[in-house]
């Protein structure tokens, strides 16, 4: 049997000639199998590496070496809270993380006005301008005054280190007039 293998498939007899076609054929198909499972391979470890990437970035440097900034709130009675924030976080969220009285009855979505706040000139003055949303909000704000802003739209920056944010005396909750938000 070794012999007749040694020779060319024509010389073979015919059931060792099919098997020695099949196998030939067997062994040029399985080079684009084993390609196959090696290009699988290589798009797994590519997906772990960029999953690896995203979540190192949630931890980036610039999370990391975030300063934290010291702002006063007013309230309408005239105590003064200071409230210590991360730097990019909203005047909202950092109210309401130092229980002050500031309403946010959309949570952050710029969809009412209870969390306006009145801000110093020379920091209304260094913030973007305010979108045409947030300024369709402030329409409908209590108070309204040439500074306000909406607090859920003004991130902490270095800048503002010991600005004083006056809050109004009153809201216009459609919700629940008078109603006073429960903290999360």
């Amino acid at each position: 049997m070794l012999r007749s293998l040694a020779g060319t498939a024509s010389s073979l007899r015919p059931r060792t000639r099919i098997s020695l076609l099949a196998s030939r054929a067997i062994s040029t198909f399985r080079a684009p199998v084993a390609t196959y499972k090696h290009k699988a391979q290589q798009q797994q470890q590519q997906q772990q590496r960029l999953w690896f990437v995203q979540q190192v970035s949630r931890f980036s440097t610039s999370t990391l070496l975030s300063k934290d900034v010291t702002v006063t709130f007013i309230e309408p009675d005239g105590n003064e809270i200071q409230a210590t924030g991360e730097e990019g976080t909203n005047l909202m969220e950092l109210a309401h993380e130092n229980d002050v009285d500031l309403e946010g009855a959309c949570e952050g979505a710029c969809a009412c006005s209870t969390c306006h706040v009145i801000l110093e000139d020379n920091v209304f003055d260094s913030l973007p301008e305010p979108t045409d949303e947030e300024n369709d909000m402030l329409d409908l704000a209590f108070a309204l005054t040439d500074t306000s802003r909406l607090g859920c739209q003004v991130l902490l920056t270095p800048d503002m280190e010991g600005m004083r944010i006056k809050l109004p005396s009153a809201t216009r909750n459609f919700y629940v007039d008078g109603a006073k938000p429960s903290h999360h």
